[in-house]
């Protein structure tokens, strides 16, 4: 029931009924959920001035924390509580504000049965009414009705007739006396409960069925709850609050004829047995057991279960009809064929799925789903387009082992870090021209294309032979300094261009004490004879490199001078 005794959810719960049926549902004051909906407040406070608001705290009783004012600003920004306008013109009795404390006990949420208690309470305050001016809003005994605040009053008067407090049955003779239609105000009062409550139904069955999920004898639970209504100069009903727990004190003799006879005849039209607990814990048990033991139950045995639970109602309503004492049934209605409540209940039963929370959960699960079905068909795709890649492994060889031998290969691969190749099964043509070669493509097919995206696991003794061989012809252009030979010859073939004089850092190839030389440049020398010796590899034709009679650097007018230094790393030999 915290959904409608609770202040801030009640007022949440009840606007927005009222933004779906906004005639219908104009049966509380305008509400205001801070800090949520302090913008709005705000808003309405700019375009209607001159309102009284009244302030309570979210979850509170007994007129604890409640304020009454009229300048907006005395509400924070970030404060929370329940901000209502205030009704200013509430009906009199004997110039006193009074409200009414209606019992209402709910004997089943599945289905929904309400009933009435005839008897009540009419609270009234000590003070006479005055409309609400900033002089008198601090006084509570003025506007408020609670019985907590009002009995500590010296005003406060303790008589049946015409006292602070009354039962319902003398506020209805008071109603009669003055002519005024007892029935019609009655009626207006029936219908602010059933449709407050009508507004958490889908909750309260929701909870009811998660913590009774195998009870079909009768209900399991009840609730006894106090609703305060007001009415104003137009006996028009408004809802102030609803209490999950009435106060079930006995200050006075009226407080114990009226509650006593209420929970006398709560437990008559009940039928409470000391063996109800019992049972229902046995068929719990019994229930898990066939659960947990026996097959799924057949389709009969559900329809069977929901015709024993259908009689099950139909009995428990027709003792309560038997034992009501003075309690009546406001819901289920009995004068109308057509009930006028059931588009609130087709309402509120989709509103749990409606939410923005809800909707975008919808509306993520859409994309997931739209996500899925692009990736199966990607994947059906892919397989389509490498479908032929079984037909090309032998006829005994299963895929399986196949795919666990391939496996097997590019670890070892990976773990000797050995590179993989692409293949393509449709070669180069080579065509020569103009001294110069050209290699022209030819537009792959699709099975082309296939054989082109697969991997070739390279032999690992190739792969060390080949690697070997690089790193020797590395070696030798880098001692026989072939580019600067080849780009002197090329420059200048019988005489280098003369060079100025200067001192340039060789390059540390070995680690000494006294490794680091400096170059000092002299007159170039002519080149007195160039020729080839011809160099052979394991793999490869011969190639000629060009060597001078004169020493290298003496061919380039280049002297060499050593220059004690210090080397402060420790000596770095290559290969």
């Amino acid at each position: 029931m915290g959904e409608i005794c609770r202040k801030d959810l009640l007022g949440r719960n009840l606007s927005r009924m009222k933004k779906l049926f906004p005639k219908e549902y104009n049966i509380f004051p305008q509400t205001w959920v801070m800090p949520a909906d302090y913008s709005d407040f705000q808003t309405f406070c700019r375009l209607k001035k001159h309102k009284t608001f009244i302030s309570k705290p979210e979850a509170s009783c007994q007129g604890r924390g409640i304020s009454i004012f009229k300048n907006p600003k005395s509400i924070k920004p970030g404060e929370h509580c329940v901000v209502q306008q205030y009704i200013s013109r509430p009906f009199l009795i004997d110039d006193f504000k009074f409200d009414l404390r209606v019992y209402v006990l709910v004997t089943s949420c599945d289905p929904l049965r309400v009933y009435i208690y005839r008897d009540g309470l009419g609270r009234f305050a000590t003070i006479p009414y005055r409309e609400p001016t900033h002089h008198n809003l601090e006084e509570a005994c003025l506007h408020l009705t609670n019985y907590s605040i009002n009995k500590n009053s010296q005003d406060f008067i303790r008589d049946d007739v015409c006292g602070s407090k009354r039962r319902l049955s003398t506020v209805n003779q008071w109603f009669s006396d003055n002519d005024y239609d007892t029935g019609k105000i009655w009626a207006t009062v029936d219908d602010v409960i059933i449709k407050t409550l009508v507004a958490a139904h889908p909750v309260l069955r929701h909870n009811y069925r998660s913590c009774f999920p195998s009870h079909t004898h009768g209900s399991a639970c009840f609730e006894i709850l106090g609703f305060d209504i007001l009415l104003d100069r137009k006996l028009k009903a408004w809802l102030l609050e609803v209490n999950h727990s009435p106060s079930f004190h006995t200050d006075s003799p009226l407080d114990k004829e009226v509650k006593e006879g209420l929970l006398s005849d709560t437990f008559h039209l009940l039928d409470l047995r000391a063996t109800d607990r019992r049972r229902c814990m046995e068929e719990d048990k019994k229930r898990v057991q066939q659960r947990l033991l026996t097959r799924h139950r057949t389709k009969e045995e559900n329809c069977r279960e929901e015709e024993e639970r259908v009689r099950s109602v139909l009995r428990s309503q027709a003792y309560e009809e038997r034992h009501m004492g003075r309690f009546r049934r406001i819901y289920p209605v009995r004068e109308r064929e057509d009930d006028t409540y059931c588009r609130f209940f087709e309402q509120t039963s989709s509103l749990c799925a409606e939410t923005a929370a809800s909707k975008a959960r919808m509306e993520l699960a859409r994309l997931q789903r739209q996500e899925i079905e692009e990736k199966a068909k990607e994947e059906e795709r892919r397989k389509t387009t490498l479908g032929g890649r079984g037909e090309r492994r032998e006829k005994g060889e299963e895929m399986g082992e196949v795919q666990v031998e391939e496996q097997s290969r590019v670890r070892v691969a990976a773990r000797r870090r050995v590179p993989f190749r692409l293949t393509s099964s449709k070669k180069t043509e080579q065509t020569a021209g103009a001294g110069e070669s050209r290699k022209t493509e030819q537009p792959a097919t699709a099975e082309e294309t296939r054989e082109t995206l697969e991997y070739e696991v390279i032999d690992e003794e190739e792969e060390r032979e080949r690697l070997a061989g690089l790193q020797v012809r590395e070696r030798l252009v880098r001692n026989l300094d072939l580019p600067q030979t080849l780009s002197f010859l090329l420059a200048s073939p019988r005489s280098p261009p003369p060079l100025p004089t200067s001192t340039l850092p060789l390059p540390r190839r070995h680690s000494s004490t006294h490794h680091c030389s400096h170059i000092t440049q002299s007159t170039p020398q002519p080149l007195l004879s160039l020729h080839s010796k011809p160099f052979v590899t394991k793999s490869g034709p011969p190639f000629r490199c060009w060597q001078s009679s004169l020493d290298p650097l003496e061919a380039f007018g280049l002297v060499v001078t050593a220059a004690p230094v210090t080397s402060r790393h420790p000596p770095t030999h290559r290969p």
